[in-house]
């Protein structure tokens, strides 16, 4: 959390050094006040079913002839020819039993974590853009290893992100060796922990190997995860890149985060809840043949839900995306499974401009009430097409809102002063008692751009908007930000480990 004797004011650079708060039962940032149920009670039992019914029945695609299939029909299941895979009921039930509820997600030094539960929420930049805002010009391009490199810079300064993801790609090389050049970005340039995705299980491996060097031994990286290992497959459909991915981490003891991207009315069903249906029956595929391959693994599905707009053929329908959202958090609390499905912090806008700043605003305040466990689509515009650098610092500063108002309200002697009340008495003041002075920092948020840091009428200050406080903002922390680098013996074991890589490589 902020600081609390911190007066309110822009902040200076060295109040906005890195921190990761602390993940464990009853740390500051555990959430206090109660997430929203938006459907009745019965209702997550009925999507469960309805995920539970299409598994069995018309089942899910795997790639023929994929190690997957080998163990999902030794696991129980039936198993076409052409790799229709049917889960019974009961397996799939076993699966949701036995999956990791939770797990601490360590930094680069293995010194603090944070907690990835149904009591967490963290916040992290992402992910996969190809084009970002050129910073001089404002104009979009092709985005580069530099480009994640400072995007990446920028979210180890930022106090309120607690993990970095691949914000975007290097368009360039995107390919295996480009993959697994990113990962090496990211662990150059941040010392938080680290969420990571591939197309490619070898590109996996040789991340393993990387992380594995990082912590100082395979089963280190065992005990103390550095990062969380993202998978995208198609609704219901596995290829065996995808699921090449899940048994090479489930074997190495690596997190695992498995989801799709629907898109309802073109991959599922329009309605929102066949939509998330379709999604649940995609998330609980990964997490049974995670459990076969070793029950208590940590593998948690993770499909974001959206929908076609109608008028466009694009994705949208906001409202509809929302409420989904806030649905299917609530059917993984009930499962108690955190939900990696927070759909807020991005934009479908161009540019980061006041449609922008609206939409960015409201869904990450809608997340105040459906609580997931990572938001980690932060600073995306575009469709996550195009990453803003600008975006990400204004979703850094109403995370700081999130957190002061997930606090919720004492309520006890002290707080309702009545006492106080009783002395200074109806026609007084409390101005100059110590009871205000005490308190009057509590959920108090610390804004950097708006309340104090906001041009005020007569003030004397700059009458600068909103881009302009944080275009300042954001060039003083890239001119001043140097994160705590590798040390020589790691960059030499990190270049050494891709080298032997390129020297062996042969095309997938």
């Amino acid at each position: 959390m902020l600081q609390k004797e911190r007066v309110s004011r822009r902040p200076r650079r060295a109040e906005v050094a890195p921190t990761l708060r602390a993940g464990s039962a009853g740390g500051p940032n555990d959430l206090n006040t109660t997430p929203y149920a938006p459907v009745p009670t019965s209702v997550p039992d009925v999507l469960v079913n309805a995920a539970l019914e299409l598994l069995s029945t018309s089942g899910v695609a795997f790639e023929p002839g994929s190690m997957a299939i080998d163990y999902l029909r030794a696991g129980g299941c039936d198993v076409d020819p052409d790799g229709i895979v049917r889960m019974p009921r009961e397996l799939v039930l076993k699966a949701l039993a036995t999956s990791a509820k939770s797990v601490a997600l360590w930094n680069r030094d293995g010194t603090r974590s944070i907690t990835l539960d149904c009591h967490h929420t963290w916040f992290i930049p992402g992910m996969t853009c190809i084009k970002v805002f050129d910073l001089e010009t404002q104009k979009s391009r092709d985005s580069t290893g530099e480009d994640l490199a400072m995007i990446t810079r920028l979210a180890d300064a930022l106090p309120h992100m607690d993990a970095v993801c691949v914000s975007c790609k290097n368009v360039s090389r995107s390919d295996i060796h480009g993959e697994i050049e990113e990962f090496a970005i990211l662990a150059q340039n941040t010392s938080k922990p680290l969420e990571y995705l591939c197309e490619h299980a070898a590109s996996l491996n040789v991340v393993i190997d990387m992380a594995s060097a990082i912590r100082g031994g395979p089963e280190l990286l065992r005990e103390k995860p550095y990062f969380l290992q993202l998978v995208t497959p198609m609704p219901l459909n596995y290829h065996a890149a995808h699921t090449d991915q899940i048994i090479t981490a489930v074997l190495a003891g690596v997190p695992l985060s498995v989801g799709t991207l629907p898109i309802g009315g073109a991959s599922t069903p329009i309605t929102t809840a066949g939509c998330m249906a379709n999604s649940l029956a995609t998330d609980f595929a990964a997490m049974v043949l995670a459990q076969i391959i070793k029950p208590g693994s940590f593998c948690i599905g993770s499909s974001d839900v959206c929908f076609m707009e109608p008028a466009t053929g694009g994705i949208g329908n906001f409202a509809q995306t929302s409420m989904a959202d806030m649905v299917m958090c609530q059917v993984r609390r009930k499962l108690d499974l955190p939900s990696f499905t927070g759909a807020a912090g991005y934009s479908s806008a161009q540019h980061f401009n006041q449609d922008a700043v609206a939409e960015i605003s409201t869904s990450l305040m809608q997340t105040f009430y459906s609580r997931p466990a990572t938001l980690d689509y932060l600073g995306s515009l575009d469709q996550g097409l195009t990453f803003s650098m600008h975006a990400l610092m204004l979703c850094d500063d109403i995370a700081g809102l999130l957190r002061t108002m997930w606090e919720g309200v004492q309520i006890d002697d002290e707080t309702l002063a009545l006492d106080l009340a009783k002395q200074v008495g109806p026609r007084g003041n409390y101005l100059a008692h110590r009871h205000t002075v005490s308190h009057c920092r509590e959920n108090l948020w610390e804004s950097r751009y708006f309340g104090p840091n906001m041009p005020l009428s007569g003030d004397g200050k700059p009458d600068q908007d909103l881009f302009a406080r944080i275009d300042r903002d954001l060039k003083e922390i890239l001119s001043s930000h140097t994160p705590a680098p590798l040390s020589p013996d790691l960059e030499n074991q990190l270049t050494a480990i891709r080298n032997d890589f390129e020297a062996s490589f042969t095309n997938p």
